[in-house]
């Protein structure tokens, strides 16, 4: 049986305190964002310089080791930019707690797995 209340929002959330975890998630969305301006438009250019070359120059491209650390940077802090975002997203927009939970749960699974699988690939390639 349900409860019914006839508070607020803001009154029933008064008091609670703060999850303290605001300010860091905060941080950590400003830094990947400030970081990814330099690497994204490396990842650009660079795309654009590759983009009629065959596969063979690419690889000898991202075998240059500025190259692949800037590749396998540009993968870590891609993904987990986005998986700040999504957190955010999830935390704002879905009401349902089953569904907010499991969105919770399962988004940082997803871009770590991510993650992992694109630097796998770009290790492959260097091989």
């Amino acid at each position: 049986m349900t409860r019914h209340t006839f508070r607020t929002p803001l009154a029933r959330a008064r008091g609670l305190g703060s999850a303290r975890s605001g300010a860091g998630h905060w941080w950590a969305q400003r830094i990947t964002a400030v970081a990814l301006v330099p690497l994204t438009l490396w990842f650009l250019v660079s795309f654009a310089q590759l983009i009629r070359t065959d596969h063979a120059a690419f690889v000898d491209w991202l075998r240059l080791p500025p190259n692949a650390v800037l590749m396998i940077m540009f993968v870590i802090i891609m993904f987990h930019h986005a998986a700040l975002g999504l957190r955010t997203i999830a935390e704002d927009y879905l009401h349902d707690d089953f569904v907010r939970v499991s969105a919770l749960v399962i988004l940082p699974i997803v871009s770590l797995f991510l993650a992992i699988t694109s630097i796998v690939a770009i290790i492959r390639v260097l091989s």
